[in-house]
């Protein structure tokens, strides 16, 4: 470090900052990148205990609220000061995290290269795996000196409160900054520096790369442009930043930039981020507002007890309705996504409130289908984010169980077991092609499997799903099976499912309607550029990931489930949360009303009782689906025409020709199946406990007498 950047820091601060470091190293190539947000936070904490803050006022972003009574915690964690007016309260995210900020916004003094500049300077933006010119994780300065800047251009006159700093996004480099300087202007041209009494004021800034640093000014300052000006910097690193700025909108009616991006929800919902005990009684409300239509129950428990609570909406909740499909969203599996979580909360209410008001696109879904919401997969994960705050949270904070595990990653690798029964031609002779079992190591007690996953497996076991949906965040696209890359050593390639074609329409439905996904002008959110690919993407093209629980509900269960991945930011401020309905509530409607897409109907038998656990098969797709308790099934198919096959053990078969049309709405395909003359024999054996049936004395004598005069 220089002399003049070592001026900057007291004796007792650099003793603390360099406590702080001195476990840090590079990251390994094989070193979890979650992970090692984890153990730096540890780290982290342990340095604050021992050191004073670099700035010359208190700086409390990473303050409990037990430890100052005088803050109090609002929805999402965000803190507003009791004690202070309205000049000093705390504005949201301007935007640079949700993209709501573009790249034409954001400079910088000098750039590394491309891929360091000041457009990658966004709070938890993600560099690849391969670090490249394109797509790095943070602004790098040219030069490491502290004449460098970053810059926003507000476009408007904006009152400026706070400034969120985190180090760069990489598996390869250790980059940072550990103090800066604030300054704003009207014109770009002349700037005022942000004082403390009459000297500058130096903000304290981050001490390893990951975590969010937020640093409130004393007094909010007025002005279209600010600047970050860096003053220190990790001594084995360079000057890199990703920065969010807090800052409220001066009113401008007449500025064309601001009419431009806003948008505005006429939905009167409840537009906040929920802890447990407050989604828990949100529920219970829409539940007394349409008891109806509507049951609360659960599914099972956290790791540390909390209830995993779903909401039924159906015209007769409780009930499974023979020829009724069922649908199902969930939310939450990584509890830090929480978008996903607050628009499934939104979701039930708007459902509540449309059917009461009569809106017939709603009725019609509830008439005619069980839906299944379950916000909160992981709400021991969920609070932990939730107490740090929307801003504070990070990447990673809460993204798994209690005892650590991947939820949404944590099922049995079934395609692993079919493709090797494929090689081995085992199917159909001796394995099937679809209700792959689960195999017994999984089931066992010492398996690494949370609560919480087993809870789900029970669940989709239980319910005759048709069709589902979880809800992710930090991206913008829906991905569809297969997850699992079927070369091995392979990270990403094509991985089809032999209903590849339906998979890709119901991406389609989702992505097409939703405001942002196929934007072909929209900004990506970290290094992929989705839209290009109509906001969707095979899993396996991505990221390869076994044992998801896509791949595990399409090979275990009837349910084709997809991954909705809706929005950049996965912890969003709660300002944001009526835009991010928007850009989703289509989406989320249109998604549902394709479980009706496709042939459905009922395999009886020729007493007309359905017949339980019959095998639908489609001639040219090598994956099957069964029949329900009551015989009833329910096949999503594309528009065309199929030849289809029903069939039961101990029952003929039967062959139907089933045309699907373009209307919405299932083709009604019944099928009608006899018992087979072995299985008549069998039962009559099992019947009298496998003995020959004794005949009467008389009626045998006279088979024989007739048996005597046919052979003369």
């Amino acid at each position: 470090m220089t002399r003049q950047r070592l001026s900057l820091l007291t004796p007792l601060a650099l003793l603390g900052l360099l406590a702080g470091l001195a476990d840090l190293s590079r990251a390994s190539e094989d070193e979890d990148y979650y992970m090692q947000e984890l153990l730096t936070r540890e780290q982290y904490n342990q340095v604050q205990m021992l050191e004073k803050p670099v700035a010359s006022i208190p700086d409390r972003s990473r303050e409990h609220p037990s430890q100052n009574p005088g803050k109090k915690v609002a929805k999402g964690g965000r803190q507003t000061d009791k004690t202070t007016d309205d000049t000093k309260s705390e504005c949201p995210p301007m935007g640079l995290e949700t993209l709501k900020i573009d790249d034409f916004q954001l400079h910088a003094s000098t750039t590394k290269r491309y891929g360091l500049g000041a457009h990658r300077g966004r709070l938890n933006i993600q560099a690849g795996l391969y670090e490249d010119d394109l797509y790095d994780g943070a602004w790098c300065a040219g030069r490491d000196d502290p004449l460098q800047w970053f810059e926003v251009d507000a476009r408007r006159l904006t009152k400026f409160t706070g400034v969120i700093t985190q180090g760069r996004s990489s598996l390869w480099s250790s980059d940072w900054v550990t103090s800066y300087k604030v300054m704003v202007s009207n014109d770009s041209h002349t700037w005022i520096t942000l004082k403390n009494g009459s000297e500058d004021l130096i903000f304290s800034g981050n001490r390893e790369k990951e975590i969010p640093v937020r640093n409130i000014f004393p007094v909010p300052v007025i002005g279209r442009y600010i600047r970050v000006n860096p003053r220190s910097w990790f001594n084995s690193g360079n000057i890199c930043m990703r920065v969010e700025i807090l800052g409220c909108p001066m009113p401008d009616p007449n500025n064309y930039y601001h009419r431009r991006n806003e948008v505005i929800t006429t939905d009167n919902l409840d537009f906040r981020h929920h802890s447990y005990k407050e989604m828990r009684q949100l529920m219970k409300v829409v539940n007394e507002m349409c008891p109806n239509i509507t049951r609360i129950y659960n599914i099972g428990k956290s790791h540390s007890g909390l209830k995993l609570y779903a909401i039924e909406i159906s015209d007769n909740p409780g009930e499974h309705e023979a020829g009724e499909p069922e649908f199902r969203y969930t939310a939450g599996a990584h509890g830090n996504e929480v978008l996903g979580r607050e628009l499934l909360l939104l979701l039930m209410q708007f459902m509540c409130q449309e059917y009461l008001s009569g809106n017939p696109r709603i009725r019609h879904l509830v008439e005619e289908t069980r839906i299944h919401l379950l916000p909160s997969v992981n709400p021991d994960g969920y609070e932990k984010a939730f107490e740090v705050g929307s801003e504070l949270s990070g990447w990673s904070l809460g993204r798994w169980s209690n005892d650590g595990i991947d939820i949404h990653h944590n099922f049995p690798d079934l395609d692993s077991i079919l493709w090797e029964a494929e090689a081995k031609k085992w199917i159909p002779r001796k394995m099937f092609n679809h209700h792959v079992p689960i195999p017994e190591w999984y089931l066992s007690k010492n398996a690494s499997v949370a609560v919480e996953t087993r809870a789900l497996i029970a669940w989709m076991e239980k319910m005759p799903f048709v069709l589902g949906g979880n809800l992710q965040g930090g991206e913008l696209v829906v991905t569809f099976p297969y997850d699992k890359t079927r070369t091995q050593g392979v990270s990403r390639e094509p991985t089809p499912t032999p209903d590849d074609h339906v998979f890709r329409w119901l991406a389609f439905s989702y992505a097409s309607t939703h405001r942002l996904m196929t934007d072909a002008s929209q900004r990506v959110c970290h290094t992929e550029a989705f839209a290009k690919e109509d906001g969707t993407i095979n899993g396996a093209s991505w990221h390869t990931a076994a044992g998801s629980m896509n791949d595990f509900s399409y090979l275990h269960t009837n349910c084709f489930e997809l991954s909705m991945y809706v929005g950049c930011d996965k912890f969003p401020h709660e300002s944001e949360l009526p835009e991010e309905w928007e850009n989703n509530r289509e989406s989320l409607l249109v998604f549902m009303e394709q479980v009706h897409r496709g042939i459905r109907g009922v395999v009886r038998d020729l007493q007309g009782r359905g017949i339980a656990n019959a095998i639908i098969s489609v001639e040219g797709i090598g994956h099957d689906i069964r029949t329900a308790a009551d015989g009833d099934y329910w096949r999503l198919l594309n528009p065309g025409e199929y030849r289809v096959t029903a069939r039961a053990e101990g029952y003929s078969f039967a062959i139907k020709k089933c045309e699907v049309g373009y209307e919405m709405g299932a083709t009604r395909c019944d099928f009608v199946i006899g018992r087979t003359n072995l299985s008549r024999i069998k039962e009559i054996m099992e019947k009298f406990n496998k003995q020959p049936i004794r005949l009467p004395v008389r009626q045998l004598q006279a088979r024989r007498s007739r048996a005597r005069r046919l052979g003369t």
